[in-house]
């Protein structure tokens, strides 16, 4: 009786700390910092994995050429890499004696353990989740109405704006979601390549890391860690909306 009754103590203390800890975390500087710049961050990697993605993901669907199924798997290796594997790809790659980091820096542009490097690292390992889905979508689409768009004289990127986008939109936004929860919930590869620097690199999962490593920082740890959950939970239900109104308009 005495340990369920100590125990039982120490769980109503840990919750207090807790419902406590949250209140003040909330408003904390240090979280609306790393808040705002796993959101800056991953939006921008969003970006950029639209912009590199689309085009990939439909030559990847539509083309077969010498070489593809070597261009699929590397495409795909981010999924199956370890995170901190994955962070130290990066740094051979863009690092200051990396494969191409030299040539980045012969034009003044430092990437690792920069703001840079955070969107770099969320971009590698969401951006294959993207791919995977617009290619299965573009693979699917109805090609007899691409053809019917086209001997109507329609121009090839008048046919892929308003017939194929459309036909495989559903697969584009799950593969958005996907890509973009990824980044916003990246840490292996962001602490290898960005590092942890507070204001600069340092995104919500990584306090909720550094906080955890703290003696007194549980309570903090479990606060800033449920905070981005609600940012997470609100843009997908927020994305949801937007689809249903679309659907609905």
């Amino acid at each position: 009786m005495r340990h369920l009754r100590a125990s039982g103590l120490w769980l109503v203390a840990a919750i207090a700390t807790i419902e406590g800890s949250l209140g003040l975390t909330v408003t904390s500087r240090v979280v609306i910092d790393a808040l705002a710049l796993s959101l800056v961050t991953s939006g921008a990697s969003l970006v950029v994995t639209v912009c590199i993605g689309t085009p990939l993901a439909y030559l990847l669907a539509r083309r077969r050429f010498r070489g593809s199924w070597l261009v699929e798997g590397f495409v795909d290796l981010p999924i199956v890499l370890p995170p901190s594997v994955a962070g130290l790809a990066l740094l051979f790659a863009f690092g200051r004696r990396g494969a191409i980091g030299p040539a980045f820096e012969a034009v003044g542009i430092e990437i690792p353990f920069t703001t840079l490097a955070v969107v770099v690292a969320q971009t590698f390992v969401s951006a294959p989740l993207f791919v995977r889905a617009a290619r299965a979508g573009f693979r699917d689409t109805n090609r007899d109405l691409e053809d019917a768009a086209r001997a109507d004289g329609a121009s090839e990127w008048a046919v892929f704006r308003s017939v194929t986008v459309p036909l495989a939109n559903a697969a584009l936004a799950a593969g958005l979601v996907l890509a973009w929860a990824r980044a916003l919930g990246e840490f292996g590869a962001t602490i290898m390549f960005a590092g942890n620097l507070e204001g600069r690199t340092q995104t919500l999962p990584l306090l909720v890391y550094s906080e955890f490593q703290s003696i007194d920082g549980l309570g903090r740890s479990t606060a800033a860690a449920a905070v981005l959950v609600l940012a997470a939970l609100a843009v997908l239900v927020a994305v949801r909306a937007l689809r249903w109104r679309s659907l609905f308009a």
